[in-house]
């Protein structure tokens, strides 16, 4: 499913009790994450659940950072997969012109979830939006 598609289907879904079985659905389609790469380097800070991110950079002549992720918590791992559609396989610049926030909100998830969640997500962002600025400026 891609990102359009993603949001039509959430704000086909009128009620959070179905939103919330598609965040769980899209967690359990999420890729097998490697278990070498569970590590204390590779954590999130700042998620309350464990959340494990990797990158690596293409070697195009236009560089592309793929991430992948994964969490121990089921509706983060929801998350997580969001935010592999949302960022996965793009350019540092796409990564950093990309409005996640307009994202979340079109999604309505921002009335949804708990404080710990959205602060988690924010952290998992900056994650993300740091190695794009990072890969941009090498």
């Amino acid at each position: 499913m891609d990102l359009q598609r993603l949001v039509d289907t959430f704000e086909f879904l009128d009620n959070w009790e179905d939103r919330y079985q598609l965040l769980i659905d899209l967690g359990k389609d999420l890729p097998a994450f490697p278990e070498d790469e569970r590590i204390e380097d590779n954590r999130v800070e700042g998620c309350t659940s464990n959340v494990w991110l990797v990158s690596r950079i293409s070697e195009e002549e236009q560089p592309r950072l793929h991430f992948q992720a994964d969490s121990d918590a089921f509706i983060v791992k929801g998350l997580v997969a969001i935010l592999m559609k949302a960022y996965s396989g793009k350019t540092p610049q796409e990564i950093l012109d990309l409005d996640i926030e307009q994202l979340f909100e079109r999604l309505g998830l921002g009335q949804q979830l708990t404080p710990n969640r959205r602060d988690g997500f924010v952290a998992m962002v900056k994650q993300i939006r740091s190695r794009a600025h990072a890969t941009a400026h090498a």
